[in-house]
């Protein structure tokens, strides 16, 4: 029997990242001159959800906004991206105060997007899971994943196969594998997490 799940200790995501997410939700939603309601209809969803999303109210779980970008016809980070300033910089740079960051799920897993923001068929990031984090709200599709820990211990299952994953481990399989992650210990575990993407689904 797996060993009970410790009680996550990390802060609740902040306001300013529901703000973010409903803020750019709206910008695109409105760019495509769809009502609040039609948007509920495309993706599935009810209007109240989109509402309160919109409004900042409620932080949405990656299977939601899987539906919303399916509907509005982005991809996931859509709803993270800031808008871009106007610089000379490189478009092959993410600057470290510029990387999309998302908290999902009641674990409170963090991901910060790493990768530039032209780059549509390798992304990678850091993953941040505090004890009892868990990754069940997953995207699976056609491409591969893999990744390094950067520090603490993970647990990986892909398909039927599970393995303790430590600092300085690495791992790579195909994304279309059911799959999660679960800090089953009592220290937070960091991750450099790697798509290669063969559908725009991410």
């Amino acid at each position: 029997m797996p060993k009970p799940l410790p009680v996550a200790t990390d802060p609740a995501p902040s306001d300013d990242d529901a703000a973010q997410i409903g803020q750019r939700l709206r910008a695109l939603r409105t760019d495509r001159k769809l009502t609040i309601l039609e948007l509920a209809t495309k993706a599935g969803l009810s209007a109240g959800i989109i509402s309160q999303i919109e409004r900042g109210n409620s932080n949405p779980s990656i299977s939601t906004l899987q539906k919303l970008r399916s509907a509005l016809g982005v991809n996931l980070w859509a709803f993270l991206e800031r808008e871009p300033e106007a610089n000379d910089e490189p478009t092959f740079v993410r600057r470290r105060e510029n990387r999309p960051r998302f908290v999902v799920g009641p674990g409170l897993l963090t991901k910060e997007l790493l990768s530039p923001k032209d780059n549509n068929q390798l992304r990678f990031m850091i993953l941040t899971l505090p004890p009892g984090a868990t990754s069940d709200d997953v995207l699976t599709g056609p491409g591969d994943k893999a990744g390094y820990v950067l520090s603490g211990r993970v647990e990986l299952a892909v398909g039927n196969a599970v393995a303790e994953i430590r600092e300085g481990d690495s791992f790579q399989f195909e994304s279309s594998i059911p799959h999660h992650l679960v800090n089953r210990s009592s220290e937070e575990a960091k991750l450099v997490w790697i798509i290669r993407i063969r559908e725009a689904h991410l």
